[in-house]
């Protein structure tokens, strides 16, 4: 059973899928004006590394991270620079999809940018004002958060207590302070696009409820995000989520504990983010993925170049003990000695600390110790009793390595018993899903997705069907045609 802990509930929660088989998980990405620094690494590493695991345990994923691509910030640092907000934000997301590919990160299924998604986030504004639950004001609408008696429940703070603490613009069309913007009027120089309402473009929070809901549906198992995103964005997230459909959205929100220097967390607002690009040039990527998850991921990670150099020189010593087993046979059964049954457990030893609230400091414990003893008994052991240690040696490390990405890129090994991705098998199910629950626009972005991938789809009447656009079969699980 895996658990993981509810900022909602404040305990710890079994994982239960609500489509059996599948867990779906949304994760708020990155607002791209500026370069990517550590900061925004730690999430996107602890996500690969649990996605990795829920497949390792049977389970497959439907994995959504948005870019939030039109913002203030994003306004304000295009003019500082003379550039277009819309080519600064794309080429700050494909610097960032470029680190996160470096770094052994497996891509997301969709990822949804805001300016794509304009016509689906009016259609859930309109919903909340039709409701009551917000407002237009002078070319804004508002949400109307004293409608919302439980507002504060994620962030266990009173709406009393959270208006005092937080920083709230003074705006004069609003009904009271607390309530915040889900459609914010564009000044003529300002991109911003016709509505209902006037002229103008997404607030911050209304993004991700509909671009979760259009994707995952009303109700989904995952919610991701940084400790600093509960109040306001994802406070904000619920109230409109369950004031449009009537019901919670989300099964467990996970929440990673923040990347700091000095005690200070790391931000590009604060110009303290040490730069993603820059450290990948100098440390290996395999080094900086697992500093990252090397402490519990609700604490917080004081980063240190010290610290991330000495955490190199201990991954080493598994890169070296790989180099001794690399060439050893897979398939050999448990051996009868203590030394056998340790080797050979190793794999669910390390899948159950991730199964306890994603232990991965633990888990890595585990693989430390593997190492250590593999080091000893392969100076002890002789003859088929070494051939087999080694065996399982290989077994264990190629099982860490499929999960964590702990060894060289070169050195990389699928997981034994995972089964591939198969996304564009999955992406052409999802599309099928969607034109029968008449979500043409779900189902236009998964076109455009595998269309994009180099995949010819077409709708037939037994359903969506794919075909590689190419004159030879792809190598790999999705050659040819699928369904």
């Amino acid at each position: 059973m895996i658990t993981l802990y509810n900022t909602l509930s404040g305990t710890k929660e079994p994982l239960v899928p609500l489509h059996p088989g599948e867990v779906r998980i949304y994760v708020c990405g990155p607002t791209p004006y500026a370069e990517a620094h550590v900061g925004h690494a730690r999430p996107a590493v602890v996500w690969d590394v649990l996605k990795r695991h829920f497949r390792y345990r049977g389970l497959q994923v439907r994995h959504v991270q948005n870019f939030t691509d039109i913002d203030d910030k994003i306004i304000q640092r295009a003019r500082e620079e003379g550039q277009d907000p819309a080519a600064l934000a794309g080429r700050h997301i494909r610097e960032y999809l470029a680190a996160l590919d470096a770094l052994g990160v497996e891509p997301a299924d969709f990822y949804p940018r805001v300016t794509e998604h304009i016509p689906l986030i009016e259609a859930f504004i309109q919903g909340l004002v039709d409701r009551g639950y917000a407002y237009a004001a002078g070319g804004d609408v508002y949400f109307r958060v004293a409608r919302k008696a439980d507002y504060g429940k994620l962030s266990h703070r009173s709406p009393a207590e959270l208006a005092a603490g937080a920083r709230v613009a003074p705006e004069p069309n609003k009904e009271a302070p607390a309530d915040f913007a889900l459609w914010k009027g564009s000044e003529a120089d300002e991109p911003g696009w016709d509505s209902p309402w006037g002229r103008g473009r997404p607030g911050w929070h209304i993004e991700c409820s509909a671009m979760s809901r259009a994707y995952l549906g009303d109700r989904f198992d995952l919610h991701g995000g940084g400790l600093d995103l509960i109040f306001p964005h994802h406070e904000n997230e619920i109230a409109q989520s369950e004031a449009l459909t009537g019901q919670p959205p989300v099964s467990i929100w996970v929440h990673n504990g923040l990347v700091t220097m000095d005690e200070v967390k790391m931000s590009k607002s604060l110009g303290n983010g040490v730069s993603l690009g820059e450290l990948l040039a100098r440390y290996p990527a395999h080094v900086l993925r697992t500093y990252l998850v090397s402490v519990h991921y609700r604490s917080p990670l004081a980063f240190s170049e010290e610290g991330l150099a000495a955490w190199g020189r201990a991954v080493e010593r598994v890169a070296r003990l790989w180099e001794e087993v690399a060439g050893a046979r897979f398939g050999v059964s448990m051996p009868e000695e203590p030394w056998g049954e340790q080797l050979w457990t190793f794999p669910e030893r390390m899948a159950a600390a991730l199964d306890d609230d994603f232990n991965t400091p633990q888990a890595l414990a585990e693989l430390f110790e593997l190492v250590r003893d593999g080091f000893r008994l392969l100076g002890e052991l002789e003859g088929a009793d070494n051939l087999t240690a080694r065996s399982l040696l290989r077994r264990a490390l190629s099982t860490a390595n499929g999960i964590f990405g702990i060894l060289p890129l070169q050195a990389r090994e699928a997981v034994p018993g995972v089964p591939e991705n198969g996304l564009a098998r999955r992406l052409a199910r999802w599309r099928e899903e969607a034109r029968q629950a008449r979500n043409w626009e779900l189902a236009d972005a998964i076109r455009q997705q595998l269309e994009a991938a180099g995949w010819e789809v077409q709708d037939l009447p037994e359903g969506t069907r794919i075909r590689r656009r190419s004159n030879r079969p792809a190598e790999g699980a999705d050659d040819g045609e699928a369904r």
